[in-house]
This record gives structure tokens, C-alpha cells and sequence, in this order.
């Protein structure tokens, strides 16, 4: 049987995801670009095409992986057949660690809220906190698994005490933990300066998210210049030098006192329901802008690929 060979696969498995898949699928096709998209339901039967060789692709845009484990199989083997994955799991597995992302950012000169970082519980049953360290945190502060906080799942805001953190940390015994100072961001013309900025290969789009009432709205170009946003970018520009992602999303909240501190280090699996259909959605010009930037992104890599 001779091998279907195709320029680029979207992998997914979130029912949210659809319009998101579907705007990529469109952009791709639009510059003649093959490509096909599987659901979860079609992974184990892809499994099998991939195996047997009967399938293959240059790039696979993968919003799966990271949740199921037959996309994950798949990832595997096509990467070692020399498929480029949009983004690797090796580096997502890396920037998914916040215990690992809060050292490396400090090394790279972006600003982090006051953090400890506390053992797993199956390593180390005693937290010794000094009360030094817990009057540097404040409160009250934040506690937060270091790989388990998709869609803040773990995430504690509004811890007063030690046993707090006696407790909580005994809800994902394996996981090192993040206790952090709150951030109150300075309010720019009755908006909170929080943003959830996205890093799509290689362009920076940046967005209002309050982290209150989780609504986006889009930074103009007037916004960026009169409030010196384009900051941010270069903030963003340093992430991906750390994290090597091709697309993700992270938070940055400006303080009082001027300084652009990253919150969420990296969202390495970026939720992108539109704002026409969700009132939390992500603005619909932004996801447009995101398809695009992908889509031009995966035909740069087939140019490279060719």
C-alpha cells in the first residue's frame, strides 16, 4: 500500500475547540496548504495508519497530546520520522513546570512575583517555612501546584497561613509547589493592567484579560503606544527564548510602581474560544490574527522542509 503523504494534520480533542480548528484548517487551505483535522475519536485508528506506515505528515498542529494518550503515541512516532510538531511535548513538558519556568525567567531577567518553592509532599512530608519568609509573601498569598494548574485547577488565591499550605500540598503529593505573593495591578483609565499576551511564531498580539472577571478585550495600537504596552512584547520575546514554544500565551500585570511582573508563566495549550460565542471567549480578531500567523508559520516550516 502505497503512503498518504500530507502536508500538515491538526490534532485536537476539546469540543471548544472546533471553531478554532476549523479558522486554522481554513487559513491553511487558503495558501494551498494540505491538510486534514482528527478528532480524539479518530486517534485510534490513526494510531494503526501511523504504524504501519501507511501515513505520514510534515507538520501536525497539536492541541492533544498533552490529555490523550494514543495523540501522544502518535506525536512520538512521527516525530521520529522527522514530522515537526506545532508544539514539541519535549518542550511543553519543560515549560509546563512553573517551579522550572520561575528559576529560569529570574535567570533571564524577567520580573516574577516573591515565590517559595516548596518539595512534593512524597519527598519531603515537613514544610519549614521561616516567619521571615511567609511576612514576604503577604496576605494573602497564592498556592500552586507546579505542573497541574490547566485551567487553575489546585490553585489556591487566598491563603492565609501555614496550614494552608500543610493542606494543600498533600492534594498532589508528587508535585513541587509555588507559593507567591499577590500582584495588584495599577488601573490605566479604569481598566486593571492585567494582559494575557500570545506568542504565535514569532509575532506577539496582546490582549486586556482581567483577572477578575476573565474578559479579554484587544489592546489597540493607540493603548500600546500611550501606555508604553510594547514592553510587554520584548517580555513575551524573552519567554519564548526560555520556553522555545511556537505558540502560547502567558500573563503579565503591571504594578503601581510601574513594573511589568509575569503572573502565569506559560499557558503552553492556549484556550482560544471566540468572543462571539463565549462571553469569556478570546476577541474574535485575535483568533483570526492567530490562524493566520500559524498558517503562515506552517508554510514557512514546509518552505524549510522542501
Amino acid at each position: 500500500m502505497k503512503m498518504a503523504k500530507i502536508d500538515c494534520a491538526i490534532f485536537y480533542e476539546w469540543e471548544y475547540d472546533d471553531d478554532f480548528v476549523s479558522l486554522v484548517s481554513n487559513k491553511l487551505s487558503s495558501k494551498n496548504i494540505p491538510n486534514r483535522i482528527f478528532h480524539a475519536a479518530d486517534f485510534p485508528g490513526l494510531l494503526e495508519e501511523v504504524r504501519e506506515g501507511e501515513i505520514a505528515f510534515k507538520v501536525v498542529i497539536d492541541r492533544a497530546s498533552d490529555v490523550d494518550e494514543n495523540c501522544e503515541t502518535i506525536t512520538g512516532i512521527l516525530m521520529k520520522r522527522g514530522a515537526y510538531i506545532v508544539n514539541d511535548p519535549v518542550n511543553i513538558r519543560h515549560a509546563s513546570d512553573k517551579a522550572s519556568m520561575h528559576l529560569e525567567f529570574i535567570t533571564a531577567g524577567i520580573f516574577v512575583p516573591y515565590t517559595i518553592i516548596i518539595s512534593p509532599y512524597s519527598a519531603v512530608r515537613e514544610v519549614k517555612l521561616s516567619i521571615g519568609e511567609l511576612a514576604n509573601l503577604g496576605r494573602p498569598f497564592i498556592i500552586k501546584p507546579a505542573n497541574t494548574t490547566g485551567g487553575g485547577i489546585g490553585v489556591v488565591t487566598g491563603a492565609e497561613g501555614l496550614q494552608e499550605v500543610i493542606d494543600t500540598r498533600q492534594h498532589n503529593k508528587d508535585d513541587k509547589y509555588l507559593l507567591q505573593s499577590r500582584i495588584e495591578p495599577v488601573y490605566l483609565d479604569g481598566k486593571r493592567a492585567w494582559f494575557r499576551p500570545f506568542y504565535v511564531f514569532g509575532r506577539v498580539l496582546i490582549c486586556w484579560w482581567d483577572d477578575q472577571t476573565h474578559l479579554y478585550l484587544e489592546a489597540t495600537e493607540d493603548e500600546i503606544r500611550s501606555y508604553k504596552l510594547d514592553e510587554i512584547e520584548k517580555i513575551v520575546r524573552k519567554i519564548h527564548l526560555v520556553c522555545k514554544l511556537d505558540f502560547f500565551s502567558t500573563e503579565i500585570a503591571l504594578t503601581v510602581d510601574r513594573k511589568f511582573v509575569v503572573i502565569d508563566y506559560v499557558n503552553e495549550m492556549c484556550d482560544m474560544r471566540i468572543k462571539s460565542k463565549h462571553y469569556d471567549g478570546v476577541p474574535d480578531s485575535v483568533v483570526d490574527a492567530v490562524g493566520e500567523q500559524i498558517a503562515s508559520g506552517v508554510l514557512g516550516l514546509l518552505g524549510q522542509a522542501r
